[in-house]
């Protein structure tokens, strides 16, 4: 069967309306050798050998089911409560294309009502949109919200060193030619250098919460610093840690922004993942994305409804602010049965398991000969880790001798962080697994070139 549709007389019409004679008058720009290059292709493989081949390579990555992982810094090894995907792979939410957008899908849009409650409530923010394809645009989006507050009247972002390096790298793409300029984080700025470049042109100052070394800053007079410049204070939050911890409301952010990955959706090696955002009932106008209200039909019954959403689909593609589609519904869904699986307490819980864990981790690590954790500032599930030599050594030391997953290597983003390890703990890592790698890093020495498989 031909999968090409257009008949001859079709080519020949074009052909005609372009004006060449003959399919090869048409590609004679193209060079000869680059028209018709040999492909080293291999033979092709039946269904059953395929299989093979790719399983195969599937078994050669490391996974975090059979592997302990230490391994943080944006992506994060969480217990993934099994009601979750019992809800998720329902037919009515997994097959459906843009189900959100005729409003019968009356499910759907209950779903996503339901999945921004819980953010607002988490967040201690007002309103919260249906998501965004993960945390890095989450915080690209709210720059672009900044833009509109101030109809580019205002044009400087001042982030902090402790937001995520990709986050930070995302939002500076997304905004190239956009006018937009961040500073602040080149250099080792501390939040009281950040609020001295407060002044008429900053549109945003964006903080991360805990940052990204797990560490809690103090925030509590920044909000009023931030406003009294007449600027928006943006908070990029991890949100099991809100669960422990004063909501961003409370510290009088503007925007609150994340990665939603730890609620209740798997590692997957990257995706797909979940951007959250939430921010104050005035600015919901200015948001990107999709917002669900609950509203009554004619006879009066409960009824939801798409509401605020300024799509390409509904205006000038130019004054949209979203593009985002049905898998970011699905993972909302994900991060809705999560949250109501868990509930306030069991999020509670989730939150002082990684706390205590990551604390005891610490303890144990910091005693170690040639190690120091720097416990400068509270934490919560992650902390820096000074070692005696490359992290990268350390690691593949960890995975090969012990099989352990180690920390992320800061000196990847952080040049002068050489032999510093970000490592994070979750409710999933058990304390044996944690002694472990204490017994492992005590004396890296005395295992290399020994068999000592755990």
């Amino acid at each position: 069967m031909s999968y090409i549709p257009h008949t001859d007389a079709d080519r020949a019409d074009m052909l005609k309306t372009i004006g060449v004679q003959s399919m090869d008058e048409l590609f004679d720009r193209v060079p000869d050798e680059q028209r018709f290059p040999p492909l080293d292709l291999p033979d092709g493989l039946s269904e059953m050998e395929v299989a093979w081949e790719v399983s195969g390579l599937a078994r050669a990555n490391v996974n975090a089911s059979d592997y302990a992982t230490f391994l943080g810094a944006g992506a994060y090894n969480h217990f993934v409560p099994s009601i979750v995907n019992h809800v998720l792979l329902r037919s009515e939410f997994y097959t459906a294309y843009t189900p959100y957008q005729p409003e019968v899908s009356q499910g759907t849009l209950q779903a996503i009502f339901e999945y921004q409650s819980m953010m607002v409530a988490l967040t201690g923010m007002e309103v919260a949109n249906a998501s965004h394809y993960d945390g890095a645009t989450a915080l690209a989006e709210a720059v672009t919200l900044a833009r509109a507050q101030y109809r580019g009247k205002r044009t400087k972002v001042i982030l902090s060193q402790g937001v995520n390096p990709q986050y930070r790298a995302v939002a500076r793409t997304y905004h190239q030619g956009s006018g937009m300029k961040f500073v602040g984080d080149k250099g080792n700025a501390t939040l009281t250098d950040l609020v001295d470049m407060l002044d008429d042109d900053t549109a945003m100052l964006v903080v991360s919460y805990p940052n990204f070394f797990g560490q809690i800053e103090d925030f509590s007079t920044l909000a009023e610093s931030v406003h009294k410049a007449g600027a928006l204070l943006c908070m990029v939050v991890d949100p099991i840690a809100l669960g422990l911890f004063k909501t961003p409301g409370e510290l009088g952010a503007d925007v609150v922004v994340g990665e939603g990955q730890p609620l209740g959706i798997p590692l997957s090696f990257g995706g797909p993942y979940l951007g959250f955002f939430a921010t104050r009932e005035s600015l919901v106008r200015k948001i990107a994305g999709r917002v669900v209200g609950q509203t009554v039909d004619t006879h009066g019954r409960r009824a939801y409804v798409m509401t605020l959403r300024p799509r390409e689909q509904d205006i000038r593609r130019e004054k949209a602010t979203s593009n985002i589609c049905t898998n970011q519904g699905l993972m909302a869904l994900a991060a809705c049965v999560y949250m109501s699986a868990m509930g306030k307490h069991g999020l509670r819980k989730v939150a002082e398991l990684c706390y205590h864990k990551a604390h005891y981790a610490a303890e144990q690590l910091n005693a170690l000969n040639g190690y120091s954790v720097d416990m400068s500032r509270p934490f919560f599930k992650e902390f820096v880790l000074t070692c005696p030599r490359p992290v990268a050594e350390l690691n593949d030391y960890l995975l090969e001798h012990w099989g352990i997953i180690g920390g992320y290597d800061l000196s990847k983003d952080l040049p002068g962080r050489e032999n510093q390890m970000l490592v994070a703990v979750t409710e999933m890592n058990i304390k044996d697994e944690i002694d472990t790698l204490v017994e492992a890093l005590r004396d890296p020495d005395a295992h290399i070139g020994h068999d000592h498989h755990h």
